[in-house]
């Protein structure tokens, strides 16, 4: 079982970012909570303070990038892509 950080159970917030991804890559709020439910793992991004969290979606392996919004307790969500 995957020891997840605390921050993995604050209060989600959409990247506008994000909001435009799901246009682009096709899926919506609802697949997106059920590929955090999903969540096999995670690890540090290449950018400072983000994390990758591996997952599912559509039979497809995806990555969720998440940074931790600590002064507000809020896991802000960036982006979200399929992996190749």
């Amino acid at each position: 079982m995957i020891e997840w950080p605390e921050w993995w159970e604050w209060e989600l917030e959409f990247s506008q970012h994000l909001l435009k991804r799901m246009v682009d890559r096709q899926f919506n709020e609802v697949d997106l909570l059920e590929m955090l439910e999903r969540a096999r793992g995670y690890h540090k991004n290449h950018e400072e303070g983000r994390w990758a969290i591996e997952t599912r979606h559509a039979d497809d392996d995806w990555i969720v990038i998440v940074e931790p919004l600590e002064d507000e307790s809020i896991l802000l969500v960036i982006t979200a892509y399929p992996l190749d």
